[in-house]
This record gives structure tokens, C-alpha cells and sequence, in this order.
């Protein structure tokens, strides 16, 4: 076996025994995925996935970063292409490096759904890169491995996709109209009308701006324009919206002052520190909108994107090149509570890469203001020591209720069930301490395992 089946819980075997019994009730529950990159086209037009190299190892960032960092070329890896010349060789030089992933979450996901889906029980490597890539090959030919089915395997209940404003959502309005009982919601992610740093920001400010019939040259209409996108959104289900800032610092100016700031942000004019400033005013502004429209806010700040000049220049955006940075929300936040931290119809939820604030700021914050929530590990540290770092840092200030469960924020589809096991499994170990230790009773256990599963996701996200 790749996977053994106490993976993950804890080596006392009282503890362990605990576990294993909150698991077994807890792994059953349907998957709530409210945050990520799948492609609702996937679902809509319900083709065969490619073969196993463009469904691996190409739009997963965390295989190929790592491959890089040993010296793997990305083009070899065929990395920002459309099609995959040369599939299987591309899957051999994943193979024959496959032991770079040992001790890490992305060998975890991977063995699972090599295991689980595949019935693939020999690790990979070298000599089995064949015979791995000739069964996933045959297996994704097959009609229970079609998006849909799968979709129904995972026991997915709900699955959220990330788009632009400026998206046409068509495949979402197409799954509305298949009479297919799968829900594929799609999450509004302004970031491209937002963000002066966005390529082509200028065309994008102009395209929002004929989509919604507003003149975007003016900031009243700008701001119009964007409540429109939202409702769009919402009228084919949207229950969220994501903002990826490079920080999360909030500004709350006077009408005329942020009217003066976007007319130097459209032209072009405004400084770098300006920038960050009309950044600030917009979380404001969107967290105005969604007091308005109900639709629950997600801040992601403190990814330094596109960290390899080069990598970015010729490989584009999102290829494995960002960093992590130490990210303010105390301070940076505050204007934006001051106006609205109060409102009960609002829920904003915070994530990090700066794992120094859990206990510090981001549990303090989460455990006073009505409107805030945690949002689970992310990103890099959406690992099993990650999410143990997490609820021991968090859990003491803000408990578990405001935190909203687990979500996997992954393009990789094959990988949810195995994402959602691993945050599971933690949970439950980490729950089985408490009863141990008398801190918690094994049926307040149980509540709680099923509440961080199940129930908080669908509460906070509103589905």
C-alpha cells in the first residue's frame, strides 16, 4: 500500500485509538469546496481528462517548483503550453524525480489518488513511470472518470471555482441550464480591475466598463460597474468573493479623495505608494458592497508573486515563483473595521502566510470582531504540520467556531478528496489530545469533529 491507514494520527496509541473513532464518523461527510482553481468548463462540457502529464504535473505549481529548485528544466516539464507534445516523457522526468516529494503534503495528495483512484499500490519512480502512466491513461478513457463522475465519487456537495470579473461565467450559466445535479458556484476574484499592477489594467478598467453599460472613466460609475459584475455573479450562485493583495492594508477616504485617487490610477499617474493606497480603499469598498449584497469576503494578502523575474517574463503568471512575506493585519486592517468591523450581516475571512500573526494578531482579532473569521491554512502550509501549527496558535483565543472548516484552493481536481482526508485527519488527532487530556469530552469531540468537517464551511460561506 502507498497510504497506510493510520497516516497522519497520533503515535500514542490511546490518542490514536481516539482518533481513529472520530475519523470514522467524520470521514464520511460529503466535501464542501467553497475556495478554489477548478474549471467549471470541466463540468459544463463533461469531456475526458488529458493525459496524465497535463493532468499532474502541468497546472500543479507545487510538483514543478519543486523540480525546478533541483535543476528540472520547465521546458523539458513543457510548462505554459497548451497541449503537452511529448506526455510521457514529461511524466518520466516527474517519475525519476519522485523521490523530491518525500516528507512533503504534495506526495500525500499524489499517493492518495494514486492509490485510491488508480489502484496503483507500487510507489512511483523510475521504473514504473510506464506502468503508472499507461494505467492513468486507460483509466481517464473510462466514463466513471469523467469530470461528473468524479464530481459524485469525491461525494463533492458543493465546488467553488475562482473568476474574473470580466469572465463570461458561460459554462456556469451552461451548468444551470444541463439539469445536472452537481453545484459548481463561481467566486468573484476582482483582482484584474482592482489592482493598478495588473497587466493591461487600463483595457480592463474599459472592457468591465462596456460588460456593464457604466462609464468606468468616472468613480461613481467605476464603482458601479462593479456592483454589477457582482450581481451577475450572484445570480449563478456566487456565495463569495476573493482578494489576493499583496498586503492587507485598508484605507477609508473621503468620497473626493477616492475619486481623485482613481483618476491617477486610471491614467497611469499614480505612484507606487498610491497604488497600494487605491489597493487599500478597494477592500473597503468591497467590504461596503458585500455588507450590501451578502456575499462573503476573502482576503488572501502576503504572496510576493512573480518573485523569479525570468520565470515570470517567459513562463507567465502562477509559475511556481512566489514567496511568502510577513503580512500586518492589526494595524493594516483598522480602517477597515472601524467602519464596518461591527456588522453582524458581514463575514470577512482572513488567511496568511505569516504564520507569526496566528496567535499574535489574526486569533485576537478573529476572537473579538463579529464580522471576522479564520480561513485555514493556506497555501504553504496547507500541510498536516501546518494545520497542527494552526489549531494550536489559533484554537486558545479564537476557538474553533471562528474558524470556517477546511478548504483546498487547488487546480489540481484529483486532489481534493485527498486534501479534505489530510485536514480531517489532523483535526481529529488534534481533537483526540483534548480528550486525552481532559480538556474535552470525547462526545463534545465528535460534535466538534463534525462541526470543523461539515458545518462551519457551510455556515460561514453561506451555502
Amino acid at each position: 500500500m502507498l497510504i497506510h491507514p493510520d497516516r497522519l494520527f497520533p503515535a500514542d496509541p490511546e490518542t490514536r485509538g481516539i482518533a481513529r473513532s472520530l475519523y470514522e464518523r467524520a470521514a464520511g461527510l460529503p466535501i464542501v469546496s467553497p475556495h478554489g482553481h477548478t474549471q467549471a468548463a470541466w463540468f459544463a462540457e463533461n469531456q475526458p481528462f488529458p493525459d496524465p502529464a497535463k493532468l499532474f504535473v502541468q497546472p500543479d505549481h507545487y510538483i514543478y517548483r519543486m523540480l525546478y529548485s533541483q535543476g528540472v528544466s520547465m521546458d523539458d516539464l513543457e510548462i505554459g503550453r497548451p497541449e503537452i507534445k511529448n506526455p510521457r516523457k514529461v511524466w518520466k522526468l516527474f517519475a525519476a524525480n519522485y523521490f523530491l516529494f518525500r516528507g512533503t503534503p504534495t506526495r500525500i495528495w499524489l499517493d492518495y489518488s494514486f492509490e485510491t483512484l488508480f489502484g496503483l499500490t507500487e510507489p512511483l519512480s523510475e521504473k514504473t513511470a510506464d506502468l503508472y502512466f499507461d494505467t492513468i491513461a486507460a483509466k481517464l478513457s473510462a466514463p466513471e472518470f469523467r469530470p461528473r463522475a468524479l464530481y459524485e465519487r469525491f461525494n463533492l456537495e458543493v465546488l467553488a471555482t475562482t473568476d474574473s470579473p470580466l469572465d463570461s461565467l458561460s459554462h456556469h450559466a451552461a451548468l444551470r441550464k444541463s439539469g445536472w445535479k452537481g453545484r459548481i458556484l463561481p467566486t468573484f476574484r476582482p483582482d484584474p480591475v482592482v489592482d493598478p499592477e495588473f497587466p493591461g489594467f487600463a483595457d480592463r478598467l474599459a472592457q468591465l466598463g462596456a460588460e456593464t453599460g457604466e462609464d468606468t472613466t468616472k468613480w461613481a460609475g467605476y464603482r458601479n460597474a462593479l456592483r454589477k459584475a457582482r450581481a451577475r455573479f450572484r445570480e449563478l450562485g456566487a456565495t463569495a468573493t476573493d482578494h489576493g493583495h499583496p498586503t492587507a492594508q485598508t484605507a477609508d477616504l473621503s468620497a473626493s479623495e477616492a475619486a481623485a485617487l482613481y483618476d491617477k490610477i486610471r491614467t497611469g499617474k499614480a505612484s507606487a505608494a498610491e497604488q497600494e493606497l487605491f489597493r487599500a480603499q478597494m477592500l473597503t469598498e468591497m467590504a461596503g458592497m458585500s455588507v450590501e449584497d451578502g456575499l462573503v469576503m476573502q482576503i488572501h494578502p502576503g504572496a510576493v508573486r512573480n518573485h523569479n523575474r525570468k520565470v515570470h517574463e517567459k513562463y507567465g503568471r502562477d509559475t511556481g515563483a512566489d514567496i511568502p512575506q510577513a503580512t500586518n493585519y492589526v494595524n493594516a486592517l483598522r480602517p477597515l473595521l472601524d467602519r464596518y468591523g461591527n456588522e453582524t450581516k458581514l463575514t470577512i475571512i482572513l488567511f496568511t502566510l505569516d504564520e507569526t500573526a496566528y496567535s499574535r494578531e489574526l486569533a485576537p482579532l478573529a476572537g473579538h470582531y463579529p464580522c471576522l473569521r479564520l480561513g485555514p491554512p493556506w497555501w504553504f502550509h496547507d500541510s498536516p504540520e501546518g494545520m497542527t501549527r494552526f489549531r494550536e496558535q489559533a484554537t486558545e483565543t479564537a476557538g474553533f467556531y471562528n474558524t470556517v472548516g477546511f478548504n483546498d484552493d487547488t487546480r489540481a481536481f484529483l486532489s481534493i478528496p485527498a486534501r479534505h482526508d489530510v485536514a480531517r485527519r489532523i483535526d481529529c488527532g488534534f481533537l483526540a489530545k483534548l480528550v486525552v487530556e481532559h480538556r474535552l469530552g470525547e462526545d463534545e469531540a465528535h460534535e466538534v469533529a463534525r462541526d470543523l468537517t461539515y458545518n462551519l464551511v457551510k455556515k460561514a460561506y453561506r451555502l
